[in-house]
């Protein structure tokens, strides 16, 4: 376990390679499909470099990294994919003008974990969102530990019972302790063969501070 002191700033292109080498580890279970590739960070950072955020060691290595972009979204009509809404990676997505920040991913390589540096991460988030006066952020939360429960419940109630604090999920309990809140059930998010893997949990976290304009 590393204990160095993190500095998160915007990423820049020297940080490319090292983040997409990052993406397999960080996501062992996504399908390849799904990870960011060289390319797709250069895109983001040509479309939205304000929007995405590296976490450096000491040594100001990359190890860990969140990507973002804007968009308008219709909360009627809340079902999608990940590789959908990410466009396969290349965030074409990105509205110059959304009220909603998408949080495509948020990632910490396993060797710097608990070490509060995810939370950094969506402070940064929190931060731009005020800065730009933004509504809020979304994003759709991998629930890595509904497998052990999807014989017994589907994955609404699975979600209901984390908000109720009657089960723990090591991801989505985490975003509601940072403010988020629970939206709803995105069936078929990931590419999975198993429906357990293959769900997600809209999310929203709203900007406090956002005006009206």
């Amino acid at each position: 376990m590393k204990t160095q002191r993190i500095t998160i700033t915007n990423t820049r292109v020297e940080h490319v390679r090292a983040l997409a080498e990052n993406q397999p580890i960080v996501f062992p279970n996504l399908d390849s499909d799904e990870h960011l590739r060289d390319d797709h960070y250069l895109n983001h950072l040509r479309l939205f470099p304000q929007g995405q955020f590296v976490g450096l060691n000491e040594d100001c290595d990359p190890v860990a990294s969140t990507s973002t972009f804007r968009v308008n979204f219709d909360f009627a009509r809340p079902q999608h994919s990940f590789l959908e809404m990410i466009d396969n990676g290349w965030f074409s997505n990105h509205e110059p003008d959304g009220e909603w920040l998408y949080g495509a991913d948020v990632s910490v390589h396993p060797d710097y974990r608990g070490l509060g540096i995810g939370r950094l991460l969506y402070d940064a988030r929190t931060k731009l969102c005020e800065r730009l006066n933004l509504r809020g952020q979304m994003a759709g939360s991998l629930l890595q530990g509904y497998h052990k429960y999807a014989h017994r419940m589907n994955a609404h109630a699975y979600c209901l019972k984390i908000t109720r604090g009657e089960l723990t999920d090591p991801t989505l309990s985490m975003q509601l302790k940072m403010g988020y809140r629970y939206v709803g059930v995105i069936e078929d998010y990931y590419k999975s063969d198993d429906p357990a893997h293959a769900v997600a949990a809209l999310i929203v976290k709203d900007n406090h501070r956002y005006i009206e304009n």
